[in-house]
């Protein structure tokens, strides 16, 4: 198992989220914290922008949208251009709690990545990321 990369990305998976909840005592998840994120910077998204943002499909987003409404921490409008299209904002509640998570979010990261020289993390990423774009790129060719 050890030599197939799908399953150490698994694992890698598995101990990042274990990390993230161990140091973010909040009732948000990593995706629910992405979403924020996203909407933190780029308020009244769309349902299909958000998705793309966080490579998330249409369902998935959709319910964890609506997890974050019901929390309080997401306000949905119907798109006056698009009726058929829902738009996102993050509301006072939602900046308050992703501020008050930001700092055991990036301890969690941390945590992640701390078997790891300095060296060893920069590459590390720019690998990681290497993969995910060519897959992305093939995707969207």
């Amino acid at each position: 198992m050890w030599s197939r990369p799908g399953f150490l990305i698994r694992r890698l998976h598995q101990i990042n989220d274990a990390l993230y909840f161990e140091e973010c005592k909040e009732n948000i998840t990593p995706v629910q914290f992405g979403i924020l994120t996203a909407l933190s910077t780029n308020p009244w998204l769309d349902q299909k922008a958000i998705g793309r943002e966080l490579a998330l499909d249409r369902t998935t987003t959709a319910q964890v949208l609506s997890r974050l409404v019901d929390k309080g921490l997401v306000e949905v409008r119907v798109n006056p251009d698009d009726r058929r299209s829902r738009l996102s904002v993050i509301t006072k509640a939602g900046l308050n709690i992703m501020r008050a998570l930001q700092d055991s979010m990036w301890q969690s990261q941390a945590r992640l990545l701390s078997p790891l020289s300095e060296a060893e993390k920069t590459v590390f990423m720019k690998l990681a990321a290497k993969v995910v774009q060519a897959h992305e790129d093939m995707d969207s060719a």
